[in-house]
């Protein structure tokens, strides 16, 4: 059986992976992150979080797009002529 190390909470993954608690409910609200909940708590199987760690270094679609203008596209800017 996993021990207590072995699953962690909201709190202990915010720390772990120094971010906000409410961006970790955004990815989990989004299906982009691995959790469970026991009642009403989530929590996190360590060894599920350290493989999706090392999986979003080879995915590069998950990345939170940039806020602001747009990098210029001159093809598009072509087409419009």
């Amino acid at each position: 059986m996993a021990g207590d190390s072995d699953i962690l909470t909201i709190a202990e993954l915010s720390r772990h992976l120094r971010v906000h608690p409410t961006t970790i409910y955004r990815l989990l609200r989004q299906g982009r992150i691995p959790g469970f909940r026991v009642g009403s708590a989530w929590r996190f199987n360590k060894d599920a979080i350290e493989k999706w760690e090392h999986a979003q270094g080879r995915i590069t679609d998950l990345e939170t797009p940039q806020r602001g203008r747009r990098a210029r596209n001159p093809q598009a800017a072509r087409a419009r002529k």
